[in-house]
Order: structure tokens, then sequence, then C-alpha cells
């Protein structure tokens, strides 16, 4: 079958296969890597779906690879959040509520929290029409701010600036604010209400789960090869959420790599939508690979991507960060990112996202999404 060609086909090396934070011996693991692979939700193009704000598109075919691996990336935190990381799918097996209630969150309908429809007009926002390619970092930012309607969940979703991570910013974005609860006290004496706080109940400081994107331009046309290494780390990091990348105007999800080759999941592929009632099972064969996975070497990747990682915990941040000066910071002679305490004082002041108001109209529509792909522009550059 396709897995077993997969196999075949990979590279006669020593090293290892890693997804996402697993490692897998080639010799003694190949079953329980095809299962990894096949475990992770895949989104492709999808067509015959309601049209986008009424009167858009009905299919993304040849626009929508980015939002789609967007999705994908989505789908590992939520699927981590609340399954767990080991979790696998079995297509002959029921699957638990949870999974389908993911599912249900990226369906092709304009009420799904994360569906083609709310990203498409959630773009419109970063300056994108409904129809118009994305590069990684537009995608990340509309993740940010789909996150905030998703009660479900309660995901955060931090998007890096200028190549840094501010662990100050993340604190104030994760972190909800205690509840306190007032007391409203009448005096008979004066015959008069006054509002008088006192402190009643104080919740403990909640951690939220987050998902943290890095968008980085790792060279000019090219890859900086002084990179690779780096890169590379990041899949081996068990916070590990894949990377958004690609080609000019091809986008992918990539999970993992053996010796000097990506593997990814391709969403150019157009599917029929499926229509699924709210609450109910979804027939989901379509949204797993079985086909073969894709393979690209390191050095043709475009150097615009974004980075992603999930932390569940406060520990787990915690965690991540110590790899990150461990693996990443101390070792390198040129870094992909930084990795720093406060928030930079040159710096405009740090605002929490707030949920935003969303107007879409048909008037955000492209003309012809033919007009998309006349120029040959790299990817957006990012955080010059």
């Amino acid at each position: 079958n396709a897995f077993s060609e997969f196999l075949e086909d990979l590279p006669d090396v020593d090293e290892p296969v890693w997804i996402l934070g697993a490692c897998y011996d080639l010799k003694t693991k190949k079953s329980e890597l095809l299962s990894d692979v096949r475990s992770r939700l895949w989104f492709t193009y999808r067509k015959k779906f309601s049209p986008i704000g009424g009167t858009g598109p009905s299919s993304d075919a040849g626009w929508g690879c980015m939002l789609r691996c967007g999705q994908m990336i989505l789908a590992q935190a939520l699927v981590c959040r609340h399954l767990g990381r080991d979790w696998r799918w079995d297509p002959e097996k029921r699957q638990p509520k949870e999974y389908h209630r993911i599912l249900h969150c990226f369906l092709d309908k304009k009420d799904s929290c994360y569906s083609i429809h709310q990203m498409a007009q959630m773009g419109v926002g970063e300056g994108k029409s409904v129809g118009e390619w994305y590069g990684p970092n537009t995608v990340a930012q509309v993740l940010k701010k789909l996150a905030l309607f998703d009660d479900w969940n309660t995901l955060a979703v931090y998007v890096s600036m200028d190549n840094t991570v501010v662990i100050e910013d993340i604190s104030k974005s994760l972190f909800l604010m205690s509840h306190v609860t007032f007391i409203y006290i009448c005096h008979y004496s004066s015959q008069s209400c006054s509002e008088t706080p006192h402190l009643q109940s104080q919740r403990p400081l909640d951690w939220r789960p987050l998902l943290l994107v890095i968008p980085l331009r790792m060279g000019i046309n090219s890859i900086n090869p002084v990179y690779i290494q780096a890169f590379k780390e990041c899949f081996k990091m068990p916070q590990s959420c894949g990377v958004l990348g690609g080609k000019p105007n091809l986008a992918y999800y990539f999970i993992g790599f053996i010796d000097d080759e990506l593997i990814y999941l391709d969403p150019h592929t157009t599917q029929q939508a499926v229509d699924t009632e709210s609450g109910s099972a979804v027939d989901d064969q379509s949204y797993h690979c079985q086909r073969t996975p894709h393979r690209m070497k390191i050095t043709s990747l475009d150097p615009s991507v974004a980075l992603g990682f999930f932390c569940k915990s406060e520990e787990d941040f915690d965690s991540w960060c110590d790899l990150v000066q461990q693996e990443l910071l101390k070792k390198r002679n040129l870094r992909m990112f930084e990795l720093v305490e406060k928030h930079p004082s040159h710096w405009p002041p740090f605002v929490p996202p707030t949920k935003p108001e969303v107007q879409t109209t048909g008037a955000e529509f492209i003309e012809s999404p033919d007009k998309l792909f006349e120029s040959e522009e790299e990817f957006e550059i990012l955080n010059v």
C-alpha cells in the first residue's frame, strides 16, 4: 500500500524519524510511525460548501492552502489539549466525543469556529480579501483572533513579533483574571445603599493552554544553512506542533523530518465538503491522510515559515523555555529567534488581544482567483 511504499522510499540512513516530538527507529517502529502520521488531522481544499459570506466562493481550491495548514496546526494543538499527544486514530474503532467535537470546529460551514468561512472573513481585518492567498504570519494572526471566540477550548494563541518570544507578554495573555465578587451593603440607618467592595472569593490564577506561533524568515531567497540544525531541533521538542511553510503560493504543514528531508501533509487535494449535523459524529475518513506522506529537502524550503508549539500547562511552557535555551540559544552562533523575560522597552506597550468586531460583506471578495497567481512574489517578508 501507499505507506509501505513510503517506508521503502525513505533514505537508507541510521538516523531516526522525528514526528512532532516523537522519535521512531525505522528498524523497529515502522507501524507506530505510520499510525502517528495517519492520526494527524488532515485538512485539504474542499468544494461545494455554502458560499463564504453568502455570495463568495464555494470552494477554496487554488487559494486556501495556507488556511488549511493553519487549521492543521491548530487542530494538532486541540488534539493534544483534549486527547493527548499519544492518542491514535483507528478507523475501525469508535472515537471519543472530544475528537468529534474538535472536528466540528473545522467543518466547512459558517458557524464552525475555525471553518474556512471564519478564517477567510477574519482575514479581511488583516488586509486580505476573501479568496486571496495568505502567508504564514497572516494565518497565525487570524488564528489568534478566532481563538478569542472559542469558549470551549479556552486556547490562547500567541504570535511572536520581530523574531522575539517575550515571556512577560505570554503570561499576560494566558492568565485569566482573578474573580472578585462585590457585595452590596445597604446602610439602612442612612436610608441609602452604598457599593462597598468586599473580597468574597478569589479563584487562583488559571493557566490557559497555549499555542505559540513564531513567524520567521530564515534567509533571503532560500533557507540559510546555518539555521537547518536548529530548525530540525524544533521537531524534536515534546511541545512541537509542526511548522507552516512551503514554497511561494504552495503551503504545506510540516510535521517532522528524517535526515535532510522534511515530512509534511499536503492540502492540495480537492475533496467534497462534508455535511454533518451539529453534535453528531463526523464521517472522518477524508480527514486523515491515508496515502504516502510527502517529503522535500530542507534546502528547498522557502525561508518564510511559522514554528508552532503547544504548551498545555505552565510546567510545559517552562520546560519549552529550558529546551530553547539549551538546544537553540546556547549552541548556535546565529539564533533563529530570541527568548526574553521582559517586554522590550523600545516596543509599544503590549496589549492582550480582545475580540475584534467582524463585519464582512461581499465587497471584500476578489474578482477572480486567477489574478492571484499572475505575480511570482515570494512569501510575504516577515518581521523585517
